[in-house]
């Protein structure tokens, strides 16, 4: 069974600093907390566990794969990109952190930075495969634990998570 490609959100924030009036910096997933419910016919929740991360961010640091920032995941809006620095991710005892300096451009101030400085971009997704997942029932209801993210492909400040 091949990987398919899915997205999630999450809040976001935009810092300013004496070194980076417009960073962007938000958290692309969160660690141990239930999504809302999902699934058509047989509904469930999910969670990221711990360390899913870790393999997938050990290959963006080897240089093996490249993460992207994208505007709702639109691949003619790049924000930033871990290629060339722009876009750095880490984790912390929330989950999967993003932090970019976003491209210098009209469109991308327009598009991206003033939206999000005046609140209506709040929001954060990932795009991902899953290598390993397990389900669990938990108080009568089906959860999908993820495991261990496969790759990453993109975060994405989002309108509509």
């Amino acid at each position: 069974m091949t990987a398919s490609y899915e997205r999630r959100a999450f809040p976001l924030s935009l810092r300013s600093d004496a070194t980076s009036p417009t960073r962007i910096v938000g958290h692309a997933a969160i660690f141990e907390s239930d999504s809302e419910e999902m699934g058509w016919f047989s509904p469930f929740r999910e969670r990221i566990a711990r360390g899913a991360f870790d393999d997938a961010l050990t290959r963006v640091r080897d240089g093996k794969d490249d993460v992207y920032a994208l505007l709702n995941h639109d691949e003619s809006l790049i924000i930033a990109s871990t290629a060339d620095h722009t876009l750095t991710l880490s984790t912390d005892d929330v989950g999967l952190l993003a932090s970019m300096e976003p491209m210098d451009t009209q469109t991308i101030r327009d598009l991206v930075v003033t939206p999000i400085r005046q609140g209506k971009i709040r929001k954060m997704s990932f795009g991902f495969t899953v290598s390993d997942e397990h389900e669990e029932k938990r108080d009568g209801f089906m959860y999908r634990i993820i495991d261990k993210i496969g790759r990453l492909f993109d975060v994405a400040p989002v309108t509509f998570p």
